[in-house]
């Protein structure tokens, strides 16, 4: 968690995600890393914090998993079926999509982006694909070039600059592009 954007440290957290720095705070008491006291004052501050940023120092201390090599360059292929990538995945500079006939959803909202600039090559057929970008991402399509379907993106309204900005560009024919930011109502997210 040390090394969240400026942008992440701001937003706020949900109970799963508190659920989870609790779980690595369990992991590190079982280890032998921290007392069981310095685990309740740890786990009182974390179940308090609203923010990213606010639970960093209660991790700062403990030994982080290492972080998956990025690749630069990562083809995603499907026929007639559903191409996902969600949760807390790593996303390479630039992704080439090839589908046909089945749909393709890409959430970016919890992926690890190391570069400031993503292209999206896509070269889907017959099915529908859907971009979800982060907090503050911005996005570029104007290189896609549909047919039998309709490109919709939904660009959030005030968001931050400085984040990371997507490149899509490529073929969609026989479906629809759309690129939104994440859907938060309550408790939910999709």
């Amino acid at each position: 968690m040390s090394e969240l954007s400026p942008q992440r440290r701001e937003l706020r957290m949900s109970d799963a995600d508190r659920e989870r720095v609790v779980q690595k705070l369990n992991a590190a008491v079982g280890e032998g890393r921290i007392t069981l006291a310095e685990f309740e004052e740890r786990v009182a501050g974390v179940l308090a914090s609203r923010t990213f940023g606010e639970v960093e120092p209660y991790l700062a201390d403990l030994p982080q998993p290492p972080a998956p090599p990025v690749r630069d360059i990562i083809e995603l292929k499907s026929m007639a079926s559903t191409l996902t990538r969600s949760g807390a995945w790593t996303v390479p500079r630039r992704l080439i999509v090839r589908n046909s006939a089945g749909s393709v959803k890409l959430d970016f909202t919890d992926a690890l982006i190391t570069y400031p600039i993503v292209e999206i090559h896509l070269d889907v057929l017959a099915g529908t694909t859907v971009l979800i970008l982060p907090v503050g991402a911005t996005v570029d399509a104007g290189e896609v070039h549909t047919m039998a379907g309709s490109l919709k993106i939904r660009q959030q309204i005030g968001g931050h600059g400085g984040s990371t900005h997507f490149v899509v560009s490529g073929r969609q024919r026989m479906g629809d592009l759309v690129v939104r930011h994440q859907y938060r109502f309550w408790r939910w997210r999709w």
